[in-house]
């Protein structure tokens, strides 16, 4: 089941694509047909795979959609490491490109609704309320986006946002309970992101996105090499 997740996560079956038959499945993972009609069954019961009656297993848009909930990309990266340094490679690019623009185009009133939201997680931040502080991060990370005013970034957010959401929230939770200070530096790294975006500073906007997402990275790495 695992191997055949990975292939759904780094594109071998891609939506809608069809699975070889179970005979060949079999072969190439070396287990008895039984085992990957099984593997099948509990990835079809997640709504990651959909049987045809007469022309085979097909991939559905599911994992690719994030409509799910719990989401299947939330349930594959928290069991597979390597997916979440993706996740964060694209958050990035993404994220650093989408702080750029928002620096180059906000308006007024993206301005006012970053700065709600900054305070949000400021407030949740003097309370010590966690969850707030993830649910504010996300919320901060849309209103970024929204103030991009990029129908290509727009469309990607709204496409994955469910899933970033998902992944800010983890990671914001997991990486907040890591040390007393992480909050902090989480705080001041947003407002460095705020700041220069209010400011049209687009240049220390993109800088600022990616040295938040880089601290992020490398706090993940930090809790998964002390699970090892």
């Amino acid at each position: 089941m695992r191997q055949i997740e990975t292939a759904l996560l780094d594109g071998t079956y891609p939506a809608h694509a069809r699975l070889p038959a179970e005979r060949i499945l079999a072969e190439n993972y070396g287990v008895s047909r039984n085992t990957v009609r099984e593997a099948i069954q509990r990835l079809a019961a997640r709504g990651l795979l959909r049987s045809r009656h007469g022309a085979g297993v097909y991939v559905t848009e599911q994992l690719r959609t994030g409509t799910a909930s719990p989401s299947p990309w939330g349930q594959l990266i928290a069991e597979h490491p390597g997916v979440r340094d993706d996740v964060l490679e694209f958050r990035r690019v993404l994220e650093g490109a989408t702080a750029y623009f928002a620096a180059l185009r906000c308006t007024d009133e993206d301005r006012e609704r970053i700065r709600a939201q900054l305070a949000a997680l400021e407030q949740a931040r003097q309370a010590d309320d966690q969850p707030g502080e993830a649910v504010a991060d996300a919320r901060l990370h849309e209103a970024i986006a929204l103030a991009s005013h990029n129908t290509m970034f727009l469309h990607l957010h709204a496409s994955v946002i469910g899933m970033l959401r998902e992944h800010i929230t983890a990671n914001g939770s997991s990486l907040r309970a890591q040390a007393p200070d992480v909050s902090r530096h989480l705080l001041l790294q947003h407002r460095a992101i705020c700041e220069a975006i209010c400011g049209a500073r687009a240049d220390e906007a993109q800088a600022a996105m990616q040295a938040h997402i880089d601290y992020v990275a490398s706090r993940v790495a930090a809790a998964d090499a002390a699970n090892l």
